[in-house]
């Protein structure tokens, strides 16, 4: 093997973790791509060749918020809520060198098979801790972090204590001034759910977005939507931009057209918290 080449991936096979079975699955249409299952349902997709790639597509809508939370190539700290295989800290260790990274996974088998055969790009600074993501959070110092990402699942729904205003605040205490919050949000008709989380981040931060396939939004179908929220100005154009360019394009919704997808939803608190929907069956299959 010559020196710097990578040695190749050999998948465990099905392997017990925390959260049930997982496996990582060879992508045949992409070259040194794998998916991360867990009990049957995608949670990762990792291009060991080109981290930059993002398969996935709220995930690439993820990309859009990280690319244009600072200037471009400029590192950052980031702080990661839910590990899964590490695509969005891959995806910064290479598009901005340097960030450090602070992950909080709470399935420690799942990240010791991920570590295990899916390296990280050389040099990446990523801290994985083994914790319940709020209570990571909660952990962190205040104005510590340029961006937060919050994409956790427990099997494929979101826990109820991550969903609330006081999950929302902790994360308003670490960011700094100006920092960005992204949220993965997954609901499907009538989106009520999604409504309700909408109306909680408003109710901590200044400024908030959606980004959504349209057919997600207009309650068609079960999808991701992307929640961003900050207490600087979200650079709406630019995210635009960016989502209609891709190649499942997607629309940004703010201002007044947020408050309309809004309505009467009130924001959640822990008192009245319950789980993301579950989706239904095969949505997430691959």
């Amino acid at each position: 093997m010559r020196r710097g080449e990578r040695p190749p991936v050999v998948p465990p096979g099905p392997t017990e973790v925390d959260g049930g079975t997982a496996e990582l699955l060879g992508d045949a249409d992409r070259d040194g791509s794998w998916v991360l299952m867990v009990e049957g349902t995608p949670q990762s997709h990792v291009d060991l060749d080109d981290p930059a790639h993002l398969e996935f597509e709220y995930v690439r809508r993820m990309g859009h918020v990280l690319d244009l939370a600072a200037p471009e190539g400029q590192p950052v700290d980031a702080v990661h809520l839910g590990g899964g295989a590490l695509t969005l800290a891959r995806y910064l260790a290479v598009t901005r060198p340097g960030s450090r990274q602070r992950v909080v996974e709470v399935d420690q088998r799942l990240t010791d098979l991920v570590r295990a055969h899916l390296p990280l790009p050389r040099d990446a600074r990523v801290r994985v801790r083994a914790a319940d993501a709020r209570a990571g959070l909660a952990a962190l110092p205040p104005a510590s972090a340029d961006v937060v990402v919050s994409d956790v699942f427990a099997g494929a729904r979101t826990p109820a204590h991550l969903t609330t205003v006081e999950y929302a605040a902790e994360a308003h205490r670490v960011l700094r001034h100006g920092g960005v919050l992204a949220v993965n949000v997954a609901d499907g008709p009538p989106l009520r759910f999604a409504r309700g989380q909408v109306a909680t981040l408003r109710a901590v931060f200044a400024h908030v977005c959606v980004l959504a396939e349209p057919g997600t939004l207009r309650g068609r179908r079960f999808g991701n939507l992307v929640a961003v929220a900050s207490d600087a100005s979200l650079p709406v154009a630019a995210l635009t931009r960016r989502c209609a360019a891709d190649p499942m394009p997607a629309r940004v919704v703010e201002g007044e057209d947020l408050a309309r997808f809004v309505g009467r939803a009130q924001p959640v608190t822990d008192a009245g918290a319950v789980a993301s929907p579950e989706p239904p069956p095969g949505v997430f299959s691959r």
